[in-house]
């Protein structure tokens, strides 16, 4: 986690460095300009490049899996197929020509369509380079962090700078162009290795059948076996002069290996000569077209840090003037209540002043002073009252309290009759002792 926080700090440093220094010559129009393209290119890449590659992809697997559950095909099987393609290709043809002689509008329309295909395939080939483009400068970008990172480990110290960082760039991309020859050339020779063991395949099932047939004319003519006896025989006979002439024979195979080899090679140099001429203004036009991305790039990595910063101090001004501004208006609003708060104490003033100035003794009553007054008089009143009945209370307390003491005795006295009273009842109830006629009785 250090190591790929340390690589990360190292690109935002370097990044911010790029920014500083291409911040100078950086103007909105062209960042809102290389937006739009790149805004552009996406959208294609998005709409109409990326769902065609994925289409074509899917029904070459599909394609791929039908051929791979089939049965392995012979010649003739191989043959019927060529026959059947060459036959829909013949329809088409009819077709294509029956249509531009019968539609004569659509004759027309047949240039404008042409244009238009053609402009798509630009604008694919074109997609697909830029696309290519990119990639391989992430690549590069890619290795020279991981260049740089290993220099830092042994000398912690940044290289490649300035003409150096461009030499060693140009050197990486030849180093690919000749790993993209080499990988072509690979993929040559797996394909024709492809060919050549379908061709063993398709030889062996032939002799395979031969043999066979072989079996069935001798077992028809009554020497079975005797193509089996003969090839004994022969392998026999053969195996000394195979012998003797192996290394000859090893070293002329070889000589033909070669010299086909190298036929085959100038064949392929030969038909990939008009495509190498082509390829080079392109390869020339891409390193332009890369180099001119990387100032662009730059240029609107800078302006977008200018930006970025001058916007995250704009919206701290604005922020700070928010807050200004509530403030005020809390403010204000604080203010304002204030106001109206003592507007309406004075307008309570003036009323009371002009009714207290009143020379009717009625409006006088109304006035707030004397109605304070009269409640002070109350209240004075009721509180002599109350000190009158406390002091009654005071000097009462004593005889009162003993009174409840005597009272309380007597309820206890009361009580204590009551219960024996019951008591008493309780006794007698239980039995009772009655003598008639010389005999006791206990009645319960």
């Amino acid at each position: 986690m250090l190591f790929h926080a340390e690589q990360r700090l190292q690109r935002a440093q370097h990044q911010l460095k790029n920014m500083r220094h291409a911040a100078a010559d950086a103007k909105p129009e062209g960042l809102m300009k290389r937006l739009e393209e790149e805004m552009k290119f996406n959208s294609y890449m998005v709409s109409e490049k990326l769902p065609k590659e994925v289409e074509s992809k899917k029904q070459a697997l599909y394609f791929l899996q039908k051929v791979a559950t089939e049965p392995a095909m012979s010649q003739s099987d191989i043959t019927e197929l060529e026959a059947k393609i060459q036959e829909v290709n013949a329809q088409i043809n009819e077709l294509i020509e029956k249509r531009m002689r019968s539609d004569p509008v659509d004759d027309k329309m047949s240039l404008f369509r042409q244009q238009a295909a053609i402009i798509a395939r630009k604008k694919e080939t074109k997609a697909e380079e830029l696309q290519e483009a990119k990639e391989e400068i992430a690549n590069v970008e890619k290795e020279i962090a991981q260049k740089s990172n290993q220099a830092r480990d042994i000398d912690g110290s940044e290289v490649l700078r300035g003409d150096e960082f461009k030499r060693y760039v140009s050197k990486l991309r030849g180093k690919s162009s000749v790993y993209k020859k080499k990988r072509q050339e690979l993929a040559e020779l797996s394909a024709e290795y492809g060919v050549l063991q379908r061709t063993e395949e398709i030889l062996k099932q032939r002799h395979d059948s031969m043999q066979q047939h072989l079996q069935i004319l001798e077992q028809k003519r009554g020497i079975s076996g005797y193509s089996d006896t003969q090839e004994e025989l022969e392998r026999v006979s053969t195996l000394k002069s195979e012998v003797d002439e192996m290394k000859g024979r090893t070293l002329d195979d070889m000589s033909e290996m070669v010299k086909k080899l190298n036929s085959m090679i100038a064949d392929k140099k030969s038909a990939l000569a008009p495509v190498i001429k082509e390829l080079r203004p392109l390869r020339q036009t891409h390193q332009e077209m890369t180099q001119e991305h990387e100032d662009k790039k730059t240029q609107y990595d800078s302006c977008a840090a200018g930006l970025e910063s001058n916007r995250a101090q704009l919206q701290q001004d604005v922020k700070v003037l928010q807050d200004e501004c509530s403030q005020a208006e809390s403010q204000y609003h604080y203010v304002n209540l204030q106001k109206k708060i003592v507007e309406m104490q004075i307008q309570q003033v003036a009323d009371e002043m002009k009714v207290y100035a009143s020379p009717d003794p009625q409006e006088r009553k109304k006035s707030v002073r004397e109605q304070y007054t009269k409640n002070i008089l109350e209240q004075e009143n009721l509180g002599k009252k109350l000190r009158e009945k406390q002091k009654l209370v005071r000097e009462s307390h004593g005889p009162n309290m003993k009174q409840v003491k005597m009272w309380r005795d007597f309820e206890q006295l009361m009580e204590c009759k009551r219960l024996c009273f019951l008591k008493q009842q309780n006794q007698v109830s239980v039995g009772q002792v009655i003598q008639e006629g010389g005999e006791d009785r206990l009645i319960l």
